[in-house]
């Protein structure tokens, strides 16, 4: 992907010579993965608004980043964010943007000590650029995706009575990447029972039941970008209200997907499905947003919810995941990963939505 980094940097410059400032020092590693390709745990990145780019890494990465990165100049220093600073001062720049999110106030204090720079807050421009998604990374995004689909198929016949949360979330967390994964997205949820109430039930010694609904949240990561889907599932013969709060989600979340089209605000993305639940008398019962962007990050812009502004726009991944959960007895939360687009949403979670009974 050494191309699209390139046109990465471009952009960003572009933006950068937009807020008349010099350049602007990357310092969340997840941006600098984004522009870069190097994936670290100590690296920053200096984007002038004309010039080449320099990236910051210690000794450990240093090959690394010279194998990744082999178009950019590449300083090794230990204190990455001081480095690029000293860096600008050099070579005549006086008016640094900075990431004003990620940079703690003393280490902002620390770089003004060290140069004689300006640090200019641009806000979230990485952030902006990361929200619509290329075709490259949306191939990375269906391949995490699929891996996640194929795990939770292959788990099924393991999902019973007497097997407990915990081990339910490792066998799947091990399948995912047995098929290829680099690990899990996130902390898989298995919720049993009474506490699949909890939207983020942490999987622990319950065994499944028979009669219970089990909520399982998870998802793969592959090439850095992060799948996420949700299903429940019954075990046993499942009770009447549980049929009908199934049902209830489903069709809000049907009808989430179909509203998520370019240009539709995320508030009425969100309300369609949250006033389908609130009709039935489950207004209280859901008590989260509709959904978030995914990419590099599980949590991305934008995100979704009834008090969250903003227009979806082609090709930016979603998920819908609306829920109903009741105190003491359980809950239903159906989610799906998707893609924006102007001819309808491409779903890149493609497990069945029928509730399955194990």
């Amino acid at each position: 992907m050494g191309e699209s980094h390139t046109g990465r940097r471009r952009r960003l410059a572009a933006l950068v010579a937009e807020r008349d400032a010099g350049a602007l020092l990357v310092t969340r590693l997840v941006n600098v993965r984004y522009l870069t390709g190097l994936d670290s745990s100590n690296a920053a990145l200096l984007v002038p608004a004309e010039g080449p780019a320099v990236l910051a890494t210690d000794g450990r990465y240093a090959r690394m980043a010279a194998e990744v990165c082999p178009d950019l100049r590449v300083i090794v220093d230990r204190q990455v964010a001081a480095a690029l600073t000293a860096h600008a001062e050099s070579i005549g720049l006086t008016r640094i943007g900075f990431e004003a999110h990620n940079l703690t106030v003393e280490r902002h204090e620390e770089l003004k000590a060290r140069a004689d720079v300006a640090l200019l807050d641009l806000g979230r421009l990485v952030e902006d650029l990361r929200l619509v998604k290329d075709e490259e990374e949306i191939a990375l995004l269906r391949e995490a995706c699929a891996i996640t689909c194929r795990a939770f198929e292959d788990l099924l016949p393991e999902i019973r009575a007497g097997v407990t949360e915990r081990a339910v979330a490792i066998a799947l967390e091990r399948r995912m990447v047995d098929l290829g994964a680099e690990g899990p997205a996130f902390e898989s949820i298995v919720a049993s029972g009474p506490n699949g109430a909890i939207p983020h039930h942490h999987p622990g010694g319950r065994e499944l039941q028979a009669g219970d609904l089990v909520t399982l949240d998870f998802g793969a990561r592959y090439g850095g970008y992060h799948a996420d889907m949700t299903r429940t599932v019954a075990i046993g013969e499942s009770a009447g209200w549980q049929r009908d709060v199934y049902a209830l989600v489903s069709e809000a979340q049907r009808a989430a997907v179909d509203a998520a089209v370019p240009g539709a605000e995320t508030t009425a993305v969100d309300a369609a499905a949250r006033d389908i639940i609130s009709a039935a008398g489950h207004g209280e019962a859901f008590t989260h947003g509709l959904g978030h962007g995914v990419g590099l990050e599980i949590h991305e812009a934008p995100l979704m919810g009834y008090d969250r502004t903003g227009r979806l726009m082609d090709r930016v991944p979603i998920t819908a995941e609306p829920g109903v959960y009741l105190a003491g007895r359980g809950g239903v939360r159906i989610e799906d990963t998707l893609v924006v687009r102007a001819g309808g949403p491409e779903l890149l979670t493609t497990t069945t939505r029928d509730l399955l009974v194990l």
